[in-house]
């Protein structure tokens, strides 16, 4: 998959690219329920300012923010895409639509159970970036896709996504 821009993401079959603002706000009403992959993409190549607290809820007493230095040495410079996600599992109920509203709340602090992609959190002006997401076809596991698209990218970057912890 080419991650080179927004018109490229739109071409493999992402849709929303709605801010992180605007899908808190509506408690991502317009996020399908089915099940899919979906990415945190940054618009913009200025350099990144980090906070040094995270802004996600503190889950089973677990504090999200990382230092500033682990944040900095897992920077991809220049790349759209900041983290790639999956909602959905075999025999499992999950959607995007609750996935999504589960990071956006985690994202709000809540203490919710969503730690994958926590290293947003500790961007300045997180509401501002994008989120898109594909449903997966009927036959197709979310894990897989998810794993595909980490991998693509880390064969087109040297190493995955920024917030993407685990392959």
């Amino acid at each position: 998959m080419n991650f080179n821009s927004i018109d490229d993401i739109r071409v493999e079959g992402f849709d929303g690219f709605a801010t992180i603002s605007a899908l808190q706000k509506s408690k991502c009403g317009q996020v399908p329920s089915e099940p899919g992959v979906y990415m945190v993409l940054r618009p913009n190549a200025m350099p990144p300012e980090f906070c040094s607290e995270s802004k996600g809820g503190h889950f089973k007493d677990r504090d999200p923010t990382v230092k500033v230095i682990c944040l900095k040495s897992r920077w991809v410079e220049d790349v759209l895409v900041l983290y790639i996600g999956k909602a959905g599992s075999l025999g499992g109920t999950a959607t995007l639509r609750s996935r999504l509203k589960a990071y956006m709340r985690f994202g709000e602090g809540e203490k919710v159970g969503h730690w994958g992609g926590r290293y947003v959190w500790q961007l300045q002006n997180s509401s501002r970036l994008l989120v898109c997401w594909k449903a997966t076809e009927p036959n197709s596991l979310p894990r897989n896709v998810e794993k595909k698209l980490i991998g693509d990218f880390e064969q087109a970057y040297g190493k995955p996504p920024f917030a993407n912890i685990n392959r």
